[in-house]
């Protein structure tokens, strides 16, 4: 009756594994044993799987947190357990009320992260495919209530995933859809020793108190409120799945990788439906974020907002952890580059024969060519790259400068001078890019071109012309 059992349970885990995809014949695996019932049965079954179903390399990882008098008994009865079933052992033992000082966080926070820590170097150790959590569905109903206690979206109430990839280490949890009594049952029946923790019964640590008394309470109203609880994860889980799927194929669609981060048209962001939008907002924000996850509704929400309402203006939002969003225009701008501050500057070309000038603070090339009015093609096309003069109508040195305060040009085709500010705002110029823009003059300070935007009137070349110059502003890897 006890081989029956725990055959019947391994060959459950086993269809649950095939199904999601948790492992491959020959992965190694470590298996995080605490010593409780739920672990200990997942070692037990995991063995009795590599064994008759899919061969795996098995590690055994505990870690001996510091807490309590039995750890060392509880220590030792695990590498009891993992030398019974010829599989090898690994243990931290760590300080965590030390850590709790030093880190400011919770007993249950902090103890979580050091056993995270050993685990992953565990699984680096023996280049391990997977990390193997004894989580079970009674632990998913407290998750789930939790996160909605607490105001968690979609994502959070779909509660713990069965399989996730975490550097590179895939995280699964083979009980998720079990109850805790199945797996305290298979203990008795095959005679699996165990501890016990007696600190699961303190009601001070919050997931305790929800499962010692928030789920009772609930209960009265609902007999299978942690059913029920399991089935909305269920739900959100699917559904939070196909949600990620079209934002990543919002993504593709929609979001450009330029040098400073990811930009997106607001137009077409704002095209797509409400959640979409958040969800497109988030996955972009966790591609810029390297060190965790960001799902704050509030500052994802901020976001979305300042895009559908301020349409016409520019502006920056610092969402913290070295990320900001900028809308210039029509584009949004999401980047973790810290903004360049562009240093005053300014170059002189003396005399005629000075072809070619580097500008070193933006990285470009002024060049100039002359040539004879007749032969020289194409002087009237309008390029953002290039321009030409009347040679002659040229009074040197030329000045090529960074913009100023109060800079004015007489625009070709217009009465008067104009500020340059307005013009950069008129033809719609994002500020981000304007210190980028030099400005070319002549030996009176009066502004010939604004490279990319509008030149002047002066020196324009006409009828009368003979000698032309052409001036090219270039980037300085490909002048």
């Amino acid at each position: 009756m006890e081989r029956y059992e725990l055959r019947r349970m391994s060959e459950y885990v086993e269809q649950t594994a095939v199904e999601n995809k948790l492992w491959s014949p020959g992965d190694t695996v470590v298996v995080a044993v605490s010593g409780g019932p739920d672990s200990v049965a997942l070692l037990h079954v995991l063995h009795h799987i590599s064994s008759t179903a899919a061969p795996l390399q098995l590690v055994c990882a505990h870690v001996h947190h510091g807490f309590r008098q039995e750890s060392d008994q509880e220590a030792e009865m695990v590498r009891t357990l993992a030398e019974s079933l010829s599989i090898p052992f690994e243990m931290a033992r760590v300080n965590v009320p030390d850590f709790m000082e030093s880190s400011g966080r919770g007993a249950q926070d902090a103890a979580r992260e050091k056993r995270y820590a050993f685990l992953f170097a565990t699984a680096e150790k023996y280049k391990a495919d997977a990390i193997a959590l004894a989580h079970h569905a009674d632990d998913q109903a407290e998750t789930v209530l939790m996160r909605l206690l607490r105001g968690s979206g979609p994502s959070g109430l779909a509660g713990m995933k069965m399989e996730r990839v975490q550097k590179n280490v895939k995280l699964i949890r083979p009980f998720l859809r079990m109850n805790k009594a199945d797996l305290i049952a298979l203990c008795h029946q095959c005679g699996f020793i165990y501890a016990v923790d007696d600190s699961n019964l303190q009601t001070k640590y919050h997931r305790n108190a929800i499962r010692l008394e928030v789920l009772p309470f609930l209960a009265k109203y609902n007999p299978q409120i942690s059913s029920s609880l399991i089935q909305l994860a269920e739900v959100s889980g699917a559904e939070d799945n196909y949600m990620e799927l079209a934002a990543k194929d919002a993504y593709a669609s929609l979001v450009r990788e330029t040098s400073r981060g990811s930009a997106v048209d607001a137009p077409s962001f704002l095209g797509l439906h409400v959640a979409l939008q958040r969800r497109l907002i988030k996955l972009i924000l966790n591609y810029l974020s390297s060190e965790r996850e960001i799902s704050d509704f509030s500052k994802i929400e901020s976001v979305r907002l300042r895009i559908a309402q301020e349409i016409h203006s520019s502006w920056s939002l610092d969402l913290g952890d070295g990320i900001c969003c900028i809308r210039e225009y029509d584009k949004v701008l999401f980047t973790s580059q810290p903004p360049v501050l562009r240093k005053n500057y300014i170059y002189e070309l003396h005399t005629p024969e000075e072809l070619d000038l580097t500008l070193t603070e933006i990285g470009k090339v002024l060049m100039l060519e002359y040539g004879n009015a007749r032969e020289m093609k194409g002087y009237a096309r309008i390029l953002d790259t290039e321009c030409y003069f009347d040679a002659d109508d040229l009074k040197f040195p030329l000045c090529i400068r960074s913009r100023q305060p109060g800079d004015k040009m007489k625009v070709m085709g217009l009465n008067g001078s104009k500020k340059v500010k307005d013009i950069l705002i008129h033809e719609k110029i994002p500020p981000s890019v304007r210190a980028d823009i030099p400005m070319v003059c002549d030996g009176t300070g009066r502004i010939l071109w604004i490279p990319g935007v509008r030149r002047s009137v002066h020196a324009a070349v006409g009828q009368h012309t003979t000698r032309i110059l052409r001036m090219r502003l270039l980037d300085a890897g490909k002048a």
